[in-house]
């Protein structure tokens, strides 16, 4: 039987189409609405939003790098100024050729290797419209030739800056500095908004210590720019602040002249104002040339001057350490006076050698068959160490420590550069600490006569001997010409009486002026008074019947030379600390330095009016 056809419901159908049609304009109502309040929302609600993303796509802020602070020497002699430097830019997309450009351009302008691989690395990080440095620090000659041919380099221009310049070299670098280009983990430390258009920052000693006053504050142009970034015209301007002129107290005439007192010899003059801190020559030597780590040293450079004779980048003053040697007698001869161990006037008979009780080894005197009778005086002017020796077993390593600790030995000074060592006055807690091993009694002889572990920096070396010119008086020295407020926690020396300065001092003027001192040459025609103490430190220790014999010995073995000193003896105006690496004698090469030194000043500042600290 055929099925029966199904019989069409029209209205049934029609309901359908009715509710889709309402379900689509609905759904077409519902989206017109979202788009609607979406446009609403992004029109009117957030309007000043997206119109300040819209300004900063059309208009920036470009930074704009402050003028670096100069730096003077006490009598304004300019130690470090900006000079006007010109560099070879190049803008890549006016560049039809850039392999032609460069060829060509190394025709006329000696461009290395260095300088090619530098403009590569930067031009990879540069959007085509930026001008890129291809050659800094371009000669007169080089701009003159370039000029000439500006015609054939479509996109490379000749630009002017300021770029750092040390007009004196070499003199002075160890205190001064330099500056470099600014590195990733510099920039970590410093406030990166301010040093947004900065390519420069301190890397050592007084600039990188004030580099917050010497580099200034960044200033702003406000640029109009296209979509791609090009500058179209400049809408406004805030200046840069420069940074800080800044005077030290170095004396740049005491400098050169202690530099060539060194002569060929490698090693550190610190002279300091004893009645105010204020260093007046800061040496170390050899020296070097800041200017080539301004513009970027070369590898091959700088290869050389690490691996060159003396370590030139070695700042000696500040972190070269030696055993102060018999530069420690005076303060030793203090320390016993103090503590009752010595009385000046009782004499002491100084053998050849020392030894201690039930123990056969002997502590030998630098003079072969000892000096005989000596009081405390002559024990410091003919520098006899057997006679210290006797006062350093007596004393002990524990008060030994304890004094010579209040004139700032084993810690550091607290001086204005960074990279200052503390030295090392040792103990037994010390020695415990470090090396897991007893004080032996034989080692408190040694540190008694400024050797074993003992060490000290030059600039440690100054600061106690200024101490001792102002009879316990602290100083902190500074390289700041601008008077600083006086350290709080350092209480001046006080002794039991008074008049033990005066032992110490005298027997330190009889080692210059007394015809028993060992310093005795360098009072010819002097026209004032001076305090002073010789030192020769071992480099290496001689065996128990060996003696030193200087010429053949290789010179790198050869004993440092040392002199501490101060004058005037009653009004002191200067002290000077002298180390003369593998010199030998401190009274024949250390001492003359100092006397050159001191009669420097004392001809040019010898009747000043006395300075408040």
């Amino acid at each position: 039987m055929p099925a029966q056809p199904q019989i069409r419901d029209d209205r049934q159908e029609q309901g359908m189409v009715v509710r889709r049609v309402l379900v689509a304009v609905l759904a077409v109502f519902l989206l017109t609405g979202l788009v609607a309040a979406r446009a609403w929302f992004l029109q009117v609600e957030d309007h000043r939003h997206f119109s300040t993303l819209s300004e900063q796509n059309r208009i920036r802020l470009m930074p704009v790098a402050p003028t670096r602070g100069l730096i003077f020497d006490r009598n304004g002699e300019v130690l470090a100024e900006n000079r006007p430097s010109y560099q070879l830019v190049v803008t890549p997309e006016e560049v039809e050729d850039m392999a032609s450009t460069l060829a060509r351009l190394r025709e006329l302008i000696t461009i290395s290797e260095t300088d090619l691989k530098r403009f590569e690395k930067t031009l990879r990080h540069k959007k085509p419209f930026d001008a890129v440095p291809l050659k800094f620090n371009l000669t007169d000659a080089e701009v003159a030739r370039f000029a000439a041919n500006r015609p054939r380099f479509t996109g490379v221009e000749v630009s002017a800056r300021l770029l750092r310049h040390y007009p004196h070299g070499g003199h002075g670098v160890h205190a001064l500095g330099y500056v470099g280009r600014i590195n990733e983990r510099e920039l970590a430390r410093v406030d990166a908004v301010n040093y947004r258009a900065t390519t420069h920052i301190g890397k050592v000693g007084i600039e990188r210590y004030y580099e917050k006053r010497l580099h200034g504050q960044v200033g702003y142009r406000k640029v109009e720019v296209d979509a791609q970034g090009r500058v179209l015209r400049e809408l406004d301007r805030k200046p840069a602040v420069p940074g800080e002129d800044i005077q030290l107290t170095l004396d740049l005439g005491l400098q050169r002249l202690a530099e060539q007192a060194l002569g060929d010899y490698d090693g550190s003059v610190v002279a300091l104002d004893p009645r105010t801190g204020e260093v007046l020559a800061f040496v170390s030597m050899p020296t070097f040339d800041p200017n080539p780590f301004v513009s970027g040293i070369s590898r091959e450079d700088y290869l050389a001057l690490v691996s060159a004779r003396g370590r030139p980048m070695f700042n000696r003053a500040l972190s070269g350490q030696y055993p102060p040697g018999s530069t420690i007698k005076p303060f030793m001869a203090l320390a016993g006076l103090e503590y009752g161990l010595v009385d000046p006037d009782e004499e002491f008979f100084a053998g050849p050698y020392y030894q201690l009780p039930n123990n056969d080894h002997r502590y030998r005197d630098w003079k072969k068959y000892g000096h005989g009778w000596v009081d405390l005086d002559k024990a410091i002017a003919q520098s006899c160490d057997v006679y210290f020796y006797d006062l350093a077993h007596r004393m002990g390593i524990d008060r030994m420590h304890a004094f010579l600790g209040r004139f700032g030995l084993g810690r550091k000074t607290g001086i204005d550069l960074p990279g200052e060592v503390s030295g090392l006055l040792p103990s037994r807690d010390w020695k415990r600490r470090t090396r897991n091993l007893p004080w032996y009694p034989g080692e408190t002889l040694i540190a008694g006569i400024g050797q074993g572990y003992m060490l000290a920096t030059p600039l440690q070396m100054a600061a106690a001997t200024a101490v001792l010119a102002n009879r316990g008086e602290p100083v902190r020295p500074r390289l700041l010409a601008e008077a600083v407020p006086a350290e709080e926690g350092t209480p001046a020396i006080e002794l039991r009486r008074e008049s033990l300065w005066g032992e110490a001092v005298e027997a330190m003027e009889n080692v210059v002026h007394a015809s028993y001192g060992t310093a005795r040459r360098i009072a010819e025609g002097m026209d004032y008074h001076m305090a002073g103490k010789t030192g020769t430190a071992q480099v290496f220790g001689l065996g128990q019947d060996e003696e030193y014999d200087e010429e053949a010995i290789a010179e790198r073995l050869r004993d440092h030379a040392l002199f501490v000193g101060f004058a005037p003896v009653d009004d002191p105006r200067i002290a000077v600390a002298v180390v003369v690496e593998n010199g030998g004698s401190g009274s024949s090469v250390a001492a003359p330095i100092a006397r050159e030194v001191i009669d420097y000043w004392m001809q040019r500042h010898g009747n000043d009016d006395r300075e408040s600290a």
